[in-house]
């Protein structure tokens, strides 16, 4: 056992290290909340759009500057994401905000401009960015797109350019990046080249997708050695970790190590994929800003703000909040609120005990 003289040296050093970062400068973490686009587009019920730009208005008041608006996916394919252009239109956008859309194809980034060319130059545009997707397996791009890897990065290169031409910026996915659901473990390497492919073509960042949930800090270090190590840096990377198995917040945790900066995620844990079969949501915002609440890192939004956005979309769509933190604080809302009841109508204690 080491001496307690030690032991007492290094708990002061803990403090002071706790202490010291709430007044040095802190690292900027990004969050790219992903609740109305991809936490949305799993759900059984199609949203209507009033609802989808309620969430976004509700996220953008609670201090979140990047926030994944919605799809230009054919409603045929994916009817969760119809309506797009109305949320567009109607929602509050904010100067210096971003509000991406998800953009498959030609077809998709035509009616995004279209739509853009409505408006007049004085407006906050209805979005600067777009997202482009593939994925690291043909299995699942095939599933997915009804075509091969390659065939996905041509069609890719074409609407980047595009889109940059038009003065948009560009934000690549890559799905499976840990496991596919139809072909099993995923190379990294493969992972390291189509990342490569997407920056090469123009995108300014790459968000590397455990669509699947399946991975842990061991085999997301393993993923990211081998695309840092193939020369890509981390920050023009970011991490999409799903959370089914729990592990969200720990693979982003590992991500920091690595160098990563930035970091997708859903309100209320919204989320899943139609295309992989089991996954549950994204790992939640609340979650993710509590973990880093107090560390060397600084993020956007308001953690008690953001909650109660997921614990209101969480009721009005009728599901399970999956958000622990996102619960833990309801509860104590719950209590504060039975707590001031008391305070007011001179209820016993034993009353209050027996709702809670």
């Amino acid at each position: 056992m080491l001496p307690r003289r030690i032991l007492q040296a290094r708990s002061a050093l803990t403090i002071f290290r706790t202490r010291a970062y709430s007044t040095e400068a802190r690292e900027r973490v990004r969050i790219v909340e992903v609740g109305p686009r991809d936490g949305l587009q799993n759900e059984s019920a199609v949203i209507p759009p009033a609802m989808k730009a309620e969430l976004i208005n509700r996220l953008t008041d609670a201090g979140l500057d990047i926030i994944e608006s919605g799809s230009f996916v054919s409603p045929k394919w994916i009817p969760q994401m119809a309506g797009t252009p109305e949320v567009l239109k109607t929602m509050q956008r904010v100067k210096g905000l971003h509000y991406p859309v998800l953009v498959p194809n030609l077809k998709g980034l035509q009616l995004l401009l279209d739509l853009l060319s409505e408006q007049s130059r004085s407006e906050v545009p209805y979005t600067d960015e777009i997202a482009v997707f593939t994925a690291a397996t043909d299995a699942f791009s095939k599933a997915n797109t009804n075509c091969t890897v390659a065939e996905s990065l041509e069609r890719l290169e074409v609407v980047t350019k595009r889109a940059k031409k038009e003065g948009l910026r560009v934000r690549g996915y890559v799905s499976v990046v840990i496991d596919c659901p139809y072909s099993g473990k995923v190379d990294p390497v493969k992972v390291k080249d189509v990342s490569q492919a997407l920056l090469d073509m123009g995108c300014y960042e790459v968000s590397l997708g455990d669509t699947v949930g399946t991975g842990n800090p061991t085999t997301v270090g393993k993923l990211l050695r081998t695309v840092l190590g193939g020369g890509i840096p981390a920050s023009v990377l970011a991490g999409h970790y799903h959370d089914t198995y729990g592990m969200g917040v720990a693979n982003i945790l590992a991500s920091l190590e690595h160098g990563l900066r930035t970091f997708d995620s859903s309100v209320g844990g919204l989320g899943g994929c139609p295309y992989s079969p089991g996954a549950t949501g994204n790992v939640a915002t609340e979650d993710v800003l509590y973990a880093l609440r107090g560390s060397k890192y600084e993020t956007p939004g308001d953690l008690n703000a953001i909650a109660e956005v997921g614990t209101w979309i969480s009721k009005a769509l009728n599901r399970t909040n999956s958000s622990r933190v996102g619960k833990a604080l309801e509860a104590r809302r719950a209590r504060a609120q039975l707590e001031k009841e008391r305070e007011r109508d001179g209820g016993s204690a034993e009353s209050i005990s027996a709702k809670l």
